[in-house]
């Protein structure tokens, strides 16, 4: 059967043995009830698996010992998720489709007609979106924690992405003829970021800023997609 998925941090990992934090303990203790002699996969982030058996589950805490290593599997291209920012369910549940699919990073972007203006407003939801990131990460098999930059306006994350990624697109309605295909056909980008507007989509001033940075204009074909189905 599959076994629990747990991202564990630095201090967690003893050498050979786990100790797991009071939230981790507690949901391996309260919630999902298992018991010492079970076997979990323990991730730490920095590129291993390992498979581990529980050696101490109670009040006290949990302890397991580490009793196999494997690398963890990752997709060869890092995908950066630049995503308008926008109402909380809708960010949050791209957040957590984004994770499960395998984007390497994402970066909440203040755009002219984002719903959400205010960066302040904005950093205040970071631990709750890393926690999203992180129990999707844990339940869709990942192998890392994809990254959660900080916000940024629009011209500042292009600029930023075009520096750090090899491929840089921007879907955009307006874009008649370079579909997403014949931009990827022949391309083995080891990096890509991709720029996903908000509800009212981008004004020509933002898709030209973003040309400009290195961003290539794509259609996402003859519909109209909503932001979190693009």
């Amino acid at each position: 059967k599959n076994m629990h998925r747990f991202f564990i941090t630095h201090e967690e990992q003893i050498a050979d043995e786990i100790i797991f934090s009071p939230a981790h303990s507690r949901q391996i203790a309260r919630v999902l009830r298992l018991k010492a002699g079970e076997r979990c996969v323990v991730l730490d982030n920095r590129g291993s698996e390992l498979t581990v058996v529980l050696t101490q589950v109670g009040k006290d805490g949990c302890i397991a010992s580490v009793i196999e290593r494997a690398a963890a599997e990752e997709p060869r291209t890092r995908l950066l998720m630049l995503l308008s920012l926008t109402q909380r369910e809708k960010f949050e549940w791209m957040l957590q489709k984004c994770t499960e699919i395998g984007a390497y990073a994402f970066q909440p972007v203040i755009t002219s007609r984002s719903l959400v203006q205010n960066p302040v407003e904005v950093e205040a939801k970071y631990e709750r979106w890393r926690m999203i990131i992180r129990e999707a990460a844990e339940q869709s098999g990942r192998g890392r924690l994809p990254e959660l930059l900080a916000v940024a306006n629009l011209a500042q994350a292009a600029g930023d992405a075009a520096q750090r990624y090899a491929l840089c697109l921007i879907p955009w309605e307006d874009e008649k003829r370079n579909t997403l295909k014949d931009v990827l056909s022949g391309v083995d980008a080891e990096s890509i970021a991709v720029l996903i507007g908000p509800e009212g989509g981008f004004s020509e001033e933002e898709v030209q800023q973003a040309v400009n940075t290195g961003f290539t204009p794509v259609t996402l074909g003859k519909r109209i997609l909503r932001m979190e189905t693009a």
